[in-house]
This record gives C-alpha cells, sequence and structure tokens, in this order.
C-alpha cells in the first residue's frame, strides 16, 4: 500500500514538471490566450450575475442585492401578456423563414463555385458575392428604404413601367411585405460570406474520390451529388445544429431599423420587445431580463434537442 502510494506520489510530481515545463516553454502562447480569456470572464461570466433580477423587483437605489425578491412574477406577467404571442409568433417567423430559405442557398452556391472550370472567373464571382457582407447594418437598412422607396426608388420606377400605375405600395409600410424584405436582403448580404466554410469543406475532399467516379463514368453532375455532397454533410449538420441553436435569436440592428409603426404587427420580435420594455418607456430592466433568459433558455433547449437528434441520427454532433 506504501508502495502505490509513492509510485502515485511520483506520477503527480512528474506530471506537474511537465506542466510547468510546457508553461514555460509556450508562455507567449498562454500570454497571447490571456487577453480573451479575460474577455470572456469580464464580459460574459461576470454578467451571469445579473440574472437575478428576472427574479426581483429591481430599483437602481437598492441595487442587485437589495432588490425585493418576488420569484416567477416577471415571467408570469410575459406568458400572460397580449404581446406574448405577437413578439414569439414574429420572431419564429422570421428565424424559421429566414433558416429555410437561406440555409440550403449557400450550400448549392460552394457546389456550383467548386464545379467551375474557370479560376478567374470563379473568384470574380466570389469576390462580388462577399462584397455586401462588409455593408454595415445601417447602410443596408438605408439602401433598401432607397431602393423601394415608394417615389424615387427602382422598385417605384419598375413597378410603374410594369403597371402603367403611379400609385405605388409602400413596402416598408406594409406588414406583410417586412417578413420577405427581411430575409431575402439577409440572404442576399450573408449568401457569398456563408459559403466560406462550405468551400473549405470542398477543398478537403479527398480527390483520388473524383478520379475514381470518373474512371467509373460519372459526369460532372453525379460526382457534385455523390462525391462533393456527402463530404460535406458533417460541415452542414454542425453548422445547422448551430443555426437552430438561434432560432429565437433574431438580430436587434436590422429590425429594429426597418420598423415602423405601420408595420409593428410584424416587426415587433423579442430583442426589439426587450429593447423598449428595459431602455425606453417603464424602464423595467426586471421584466425586460426575464424576457431575454426565457429566451436564452429556449435557445439552449433547442441546440440541445437538435443536437442530441443529429448524434442519433448520424454520427456527427457538437458534443
Amino acid at each position: 500500500m506504501m508502495k502505490q502510494t509513492n509510485v502515485l506520489s511520483a506520477h503527480d510530481l512528474r506530471h506537474k514538471k511537465n506542466i510547468a515545463w510546457i508553461l514555460k516553454r509556450y508562455w507567449q502562447l498562454y500570454l497571447l490566450l490571456l487577453l480573451p480569456l479575460v474577455y470572456l470572464i469580464l464580459f460574459k461570466y461576470v454578467p451571469m450575475l445579473g440574472i437575478q433580477i428576472a427574479f426581483k423587483k429591481f430599483k437602481a437605489r437598492d441595487g442587485i442585492w437589495g432588490s425585493q425578491w418576488v420569484g416567477l412574477k416577471n415571467f408570469d406577467k410575459f406568458f400572460n401578456s397580449y404581446m406574448f404571442e405577437r413578439v414569439i409568433g414574429n420572431t419564429l417567423r422570421l428565424s424559421i423563414y429566414s433558416l429555410l430559405a437561406g440555409f440550403p442557398l449557400p450550400i448549392i452556391f460552394a457546389l456550383m463555385l467548386n464545379a467551375m472550370r474557370s479560376k478567374h472567373y470563379r473568384s470574380f464571382i466570389e469576390n462580388v458575392a462577399y462584397m455586401p457582407h462588409f455593408i454595415s447594418t445601417v447602410v443596408m437598412v438605408g439602401i433598401l428604404m432607397q431602393v423601394f422607396d415608394s417615389r424615387i426608388g427602382v422598385f417605384a420606377r419598375l413597378y410603374t413601367l410594369f403597371t402603367g400605375s403611379k400609385d405605388v405600395p409602400s413596402l416598408f409600410s406594409s406588414a406583410a411585405a417586412f417578413p420577405h424584405l427581411y430575409v431575402w436582403s439577409g440572404i442576399w448580404q450573408g449568401l457569398g460570406w456563408d459559403t466560406v466554410i462550405y468551400t473549405a469543406a470542398l477543398a478537403a475532399v479527398d480527390l483520388e474520390l473524383h478520379e475514381a467516379a470518373l474512371i467509373d463514368g460519372a459526369t460532372r453532375f453525379q460526382r457534385l451529388l455523390h462525391v462533393d455532397l456527402p463530404g460535406i454533410i458533417p460541415t452542414i449538420t454542425i453548422t445547422l445544429i448551430l443555426r437552430c441553436g438561434h432560432i429565437m435569436g433574431i438580430g436587434f440592428d436590422k429590425v429594429y431599423l426597418m420598423q415602423n409603426n405601420m408595420n409593428l404587427k410584424a416587426s415587433e420580435v423579442i430583442a426589439t420587445y426587450v429593447y423598449k420594455q428595459g431602455l425606453t418607456g417603464s424602464s423595467d430592466y426586471s421584466y425586460s431580463t426575464a424576457i431575454s433568459l426565457f429566451n436564452s433558455v429556449i435557445n439552449l433547449a433547442l441546440i440541445t434537442l437538435v443536437n442530441f437528434v443529429s448524434r442519433k441520427v448520424s454520427d456527427t454532433s457538437l458534443w
């Protein structure tokens, strides 16, 4: 028994020496790691203490710890609010619409680019497709407003040209048109950039598989379906899992900038509702925090569920 203890102690000592040697040998790398680590702690983990505001009636003069505990009252207020169905419905509608319309297109686009024979033509198309990604959200919405302006916009000119009518509908004031404007403008802006990960995955496909397919007489389209596409299925699966984890996480900036009193029925999502409840009007911090916490829990449940299904159906999952 004594010998076993000595052996374990010697092993632990040797392990500690190895760690000390690694830290000393690669201290520059660990020093570079220190900054993002501090960032994560300060801005991701420390703010988690503020989650308790969702269970309190927060007052600034009392602080987080001194405010009255109210339990699930803020959550109950949201669930019974007339805005609950609207903001949840709008958020799900925009997210699912974006997922169904926008998720397959980068995959198809990447496969098409990979099939091009001319490298110069392919490079030109890639650069043109990437450019919209670098347009800021504010500028993007400004472009949309100019293009779809009912008086002087390109849409107004085309509408008058094809219909002969000068009574052009205002799409930015239409609740029915808002989801289409939001989703397809986002697809146009992100299509090229979203293909980067699939292009990288296609570059890793074994060329010997293509050579074997050519020997068997496969056409280029058949190789695309039976070699390229199966080769990027793991990447597609991981990307889909991550996208499903953000179904309830519609971004704030673009929706808020496109929002107005006329399309509010279709454009009020969780992010904009939280902002208005927490930072404008009544400034109910506890209520807005409760909504945000509910949103985060749902996103966590969704990504866990999709990951579980993916692990059962295939061999690819996040964990």
